[in-house]
Parts: structure tokens; sequence; C-alpha cells
């Protein structure tokens, strides 16, 4: 009997919506991601779970909304400087304990689980990654890291925030990017004679942008900020073709899922020095449940097992891949209700019908999406109905013209509570 597939879960920072080669960008170069494209298939109807960093992991980890998941928004920072260790209690308690994520799928399957990267999702008793079904874990905690010092910058003072199986770890000097990579390798090396699940959590391009020497160089004639992104996304780039590569030395590439996914819109926050990222033709970026927010690159590659180098254009959604490699990998999924659908019929057949007729967002109680084949309704500004077949930059609002649909809208979403 041949082995389960492995499977990598490849979860980008802050990446725009068009923000690569294959996507339609013209001043980028993304070789990486564009190999996993021409070796897969890629989506042009991808909804994030969420368009912040927490809620949209929660989302795609445990298949579940992510209000639902424990999460509307972002979760902590790391825990204090004077904390050594994960095990000790530190923050508010999470929510997010109490669901099943891809990670204690998988392990019951009898796959060994790697979490290698950002985390972001609370390090209270239970919501830590060895909690939540990882038997590895190298990465940090809180939202983002100098590469270089690995200290959480935020609100003072200054948090050191690297850590390895819950113990702090210091790495002084070492890149961050180059040190995912590294334990990614050891975790595949180690791994290779029994099917492996690797979530791998780029911090990349969320800001500081600390781009390759390289990068910064060849992007240097880009107007600022957009060199300072490009560079720290060629440098994300360079990395993904490292791990393919390794995966390609140890023989097992056609054995392996890999799946790639932005976790939300770029961001135009002051210390991403307002931008430089790019939603192309939508409206919106990070924080926004307007399409440049949520509607972001998204491919799952398997050569010689799923179609190469296609594209779907049906919705789907971030809290979709849990089922979609649960039936893929030939496991069950967790006896707990999901909201996400499996893909594979998507991803076998451009005809396939998309799983879902309506999906739904929220931030908080006030701010909230619903979109129900092409129209989408937000609260984004007051309440915004858009054509997305006509209109998918949602530059109308077309309210006023359709009162049954904006009604029919309304309802769907008084019927999620």
């Amino acid at each position: 009997m041949l082995q389960r597939p492995n499977v990598i879960v490849i979860y980008a920072d802050d990446q725009g919506s068009v923000d690569a080669n294959c996507y339609g960008s013209k001043d980028l170069l993304t070789p990486g991601i564009d190999s996993l494209a021409d070796r897969g298939v890629r989506f042009t109807q991808f909804y994030s779970p969420a368009p912040v960093c927490s809620a949209s992991r929660a989302g795609m980890l445990t298949g579940r909304y992510p209000w639902i998941a424990g999460y509307e928004g972002n979760a902590g920072g790391p825990p204090r400087e004077t904390i050594e260790s994960l095990n000790e209690v530190d923050g508010k308690p999470g929510v997010f304990a109490q669901q099943t994520t891809m990670a204690e799928m998988f392990k019951a399957a009898g796959y060994a689980t790697g979490h290698i990267g950002k985390w972001h999702l609370g390090t209270t008793p239970g919501s830590k990654p060895l909690d939540q079904g990882f038997d590895y874990s190298f990465g940090h905690m809180g939202g983002c890291i100098d590469n270089f010092t690995h200290f959480f910058y935020w609100n003072g003072p200054n948090r050191h925030d690297l850590w390895e199986n819950n113990q702090r770890v210091r790495l002084p000097g070492e890149y961050f990017p180059d040190l995912m990579v590294e334990k990614a390798t050891q975790f595949i090396e180690q791994k290779r004679d029994q099917p492996f699940f690797l979530y791998f959590a780029f911090n990349l391009p969320h800001y500081p942008y600390q781009g390759d020497k390289k990068w910064i160089e060849y992007y240097n004639d880009l107007p600022y900020p957009r060199n300072l992104y490009a560079a720290f996304l060629s440098t994300l780039d360079a990395r993904l073709e490292m791990l393919l590569k390794v995966l390609n030395e140890e023989g097992i590439r056609d054995n392996t899922i890999v799946v790639y996914q932005s976790d939300n819109g770029h961001s135009i926050e002051a210390r991403a020095h307002g931008g430089g990222g790019s939603a192309g033709p939508y409206r919106g970026e990070k924080f926004s449940l307007f399409e440049g927010g949520i509607r972001l690159p998204a491919i799952i590659s398997w050569p010689g097992h799923l179609p190469q180098g296609v594209v779907r254009e049906q919705m789907a959604h971030g809290c979709d891949w849990l089922p979609t490699l649960a039936e893929l990998c030939r496991i069950p999924p967790p006896r707990q209700l999901i909201d996400g659908k499996s893909l594979v019929p998507v991803i076998q057949s451009a005809k396939a019908d998309s799983p879902h007729e309506t999906l739904h967002w929220q931030m908080g109680k006030n701010r909230w999406a619903v979109r129900n084949g092409k129209w989408k309704l937000t609260s984004e500004n007051g309440l915004f109905l858009a054509n997305l077949d006509e209109d998918p930059g949602e530059t109308n609002d077309r309210s006023k013209q359709n009162p049954e649909i904006l009604n029919r809208l309304r309802t769907l979403r008084a019927q999620l509570k």
C-alpha cells in the first residue's frame, strides 16, 4: 500500500491580491510561486477567512469561520521577556483551545506534524502549537519580529520572540527566513519515511521589510515603498524555491501536496511604510472586507495526481483546505461541525460548481460581509452592495437599484447568528 501523501501548507503574510507573476504582476519576480501554479491549480476567486492575521489562520487551521473558532481579530503579542517557557502562563485564556485543528486531524491519522514560522494564535494553556496537534514547533508567537534580532516591536518594552518546542531560543543575527528553511529541512529529513504535515507559516512580506541585499538592489528602480515590499516578497519566493528543492532532493515532491495562500491583503500600516503591496483591480487592503482585503493568491499542487497549469474561477475559501486535504489524503475530517467544503471536485474540473452558495465574514459586531453568487454585501462605510461579475473593484453601490437582492443578503447575514 502506498504511503499517504505528505502535506505542506504554506501561508504568506500580507501578500497583496495580485502580487505574483502568475496573478498578473509585471514588476515582480516570483519563479517559486509561479512554479507551483505551473504544476498545480491556481484559484482566482479564493477568499481568506478574514482580512487579519490571527483570524485568517484560525479559520484555515480549523475549517470553521474564525469568529466561531474564537478569533474575530488578532491575538495578543508574545510572552514577556522574563518568561523562558511557553508552559508558563501569560496572557488571556484562548478560545482556540476548544477547536480541533488540521494538525490534530493529521496527527490522529498517524502523520508527523510540524509548525515552522509565525503562530499568532495565543500562548495561553491550550492555544500553543504543541497543544494544538503539532509534534514540533519553531517560530515566533506574536504578529511580527525583526528578522535578525527576533524581537517583537510594538508597545514597549520590546520582547524577544523566538521559540522551539515551547522553549525560548536565542539566535541573534541569524536571518529568520533562513532559519525557517533550515528547520523545515531537518523536519522533512527526519520524517520522510512516514507521512508528515508541515504548516510553514511565512512572516513575509509582513513588515518590517528586510529583504535580501540581492533583491533590494534588484528592485532599486521601483518607486518607494514598492521597492522594499517587492524585495521582501522575492525573498519569500526564494525560500519557497529552497523548500521545493528539498522535496525534490529527498525524492518526495510527487508524494507531497503543497498548498499556498496569503493570509490577508497587503498592509498600508505605518510600519509597512504606508504600503508597497497591490490589490490590482480590487478595492481595499489588510483589515478591509472589500475584495482587496480577502481575495487572495491560492494554489494547490500535487504533481501526477492533480491537474497542472490550470486555473479555477469558482468561489473558494480558506476554511475549505481542511476538508479538501482530508479527502485527498483519505483521512477522516474532525467530528466537529466545519464551515469549509471540499474543493476536490473543483480542483478536478473547471465545470464543477463552487461548493458554496454563500460565504460570510465578520469582524466584531458591526463589520461583516456576505457573498451570494455574484452579489456581495458589506457593512464597510454603511451597507454597500456590489455585483462582482460586473464590478469586481466594488466601485458602485447597487443597493438602491436592487432592494430585493439587498434584503436577501441581509437576511442571509441575519440567519448566520
